[in-house]
């Protein structure tokens, strides 16, 4: 008996232990109430402040999808890689602060079938814009901010680059120290550390961020590209490129690309008439720094390595930047036993060709008889055999 009423003190404590331990529970509780109210209240008002146009939106899957509302403000240009899908667009957009979220962006692509024709390349575009009027953006043509550089055929690296300062804004000197340093644009060994002939001309599509490097390493690229494409073999290229630089600049007309070139072989090998002399306006100029017209006495009389009325056999480099059309004739030029050429017709781009210095002189004269009936019209007589 005494027993029991030795234990009632103890289950008094026990009581009353656990009613502190309730006491607890609840305050613990209700401080987590009030941290969570306090946190969601935070995230709220940070939500109005950073996204004041923004809604949110239910996808075919429940999920809540933010999305702004409107066209944006601002500008930003964005660049969409060859071969993104919808989602890397998405995630595109979203890193430039042009939409919301991937998923609102992803719902109008899938909803849009003309979202399938959004092309690779740059675009001017807003942030803060609506999902669907960032595909619009994308779809519309006036939103590309690419900017294309047409390198004509036959310019020389000097006048590439003076197109690269005047198109793309560059500096002048950040172009130069790119071309002194030919390894970083990818210059095959082939070219003997020299640009010239190496930057294919044909139209370039560039993003507005575009380098120097960049722009230039993607002109070597095509150049290499296309030898590769015409399966010539490497330790033919910067022959060929020569050959082909010089007939870039004695002749416009195409249908001429190959006789000029057996012209260039004829007399590289000829022993009785002009030695090995190519004896070619387009090189002397060249070698005294121009890049057209006719050359004077002194010119022709300068003693420089791309003097080939002085000097035998082919210049050390190429002269100018040839089409491929160019170097694919001059690769495989026609049967002939041509020597001389000239183009009688400054008009038509009519040309004659002759194995002797006699025929030669003839189409000469009727060259200056067109000039003569022709008053104002700029001369230029190909390779007169001088």
């Amino acid at each position: 008996m005494s027993e029991l009423f030795d234990q009632l003190p103890n289950a008094q404590a026990k009581r009353q232990a656990a009613a502190e331990r309730a006491r607890q529970r609840r305050r613990r509780k209700l401080r987590t109430m009030v941290v969570t109210f306090v946190a969601v209240a935070l995230l709220a008002m940070s939500s109005v402040i950073a996204w004041p146009h923004v809604k949110t939106l239910l996808d075919l899957s429940g999920t809540a999808a933010a999305d702004y509302e409107g066209e944006g403000s601002g500008e930003v240009i964005v660049t969409i890689p060859e071969g993104s899908t919808g989602r890397d667009i998405a995630q595109i957009l979203l890193s430039n602060r042009v939409v919301a979220s991937e998923r609102a962006f992803i719902d109008a692509f899938n909803n849009d079938k003309r979202a399938a024709s959004i092309q690779a390349g740059s675009y001017k575009l807003k942030q803060n814009m609506s999902a669907v009027s960032a595909l619009a953006g994308l779809l519309d043509p006036d939103s590309r901010a690419e900017i294309s550089v047409t390198i004509p055929e036959g310019f020389t690296a000097a006048q590439i680059s003076a197109r690269l300062v005047k198109v793309m804004g560059y500096d002048a000197a950040d172009v130069d120290n790119v071309l002194a340093d030919p390894a970083a644009i990818g210059l095959p060994q082939e070219a003997g550390g020299k640009v010239e002939g190496w930057l294919s001309p044909v139209t370039y599509t560039f993003a507005p961020d575009t380098t120097p490097k960049e722009a230039l390493s993607a002109m070597v690229s095509q150049r290499v590209s296309e030898l590769n494409s015409m399966g010539l073999p490497r330790e033919k290229w910067q022959r060929t490129i020569i050959v082909g630089s010089i007939v870039e600049r004695e002749v416009n007309w195409p249908d001429y690309y190959g006789q000029v070139a057996r012209v260039i072989e004829n007399r590289l090998t000829d022993t009785s008439q002009v030695n090995g002399r190519l004896q070619m306006d387009s090189t002397v100029l060249y070698g005294v720094g121009k890049s057209g017209g006719v050359p004077t006495k002194e010119e022709i009389e300068a003693d420089t390595p791309y003097n080939t009325y002085r000097n035998a056999g082919l210049p050390p480099t190429p002269i100018s930047n040839p089409s491929a059309a160019v170097i694919a004739a001059s690769a495989n030029p026609p049967q002939g036993d041509w020597l001389y050429f000239v183009t009688v017709n400054l008009e038509t781009g009519e040309t004659k060709f002759a194995n002797n210095l006699d025929e030669h002189n003839t189409y000469v004269g009727e060259l200056r008889q067109w000039v003569a009936d022709h008053p104002g019209q700029a001369q230029s007589s190909g390779a007169s055999g001088r």
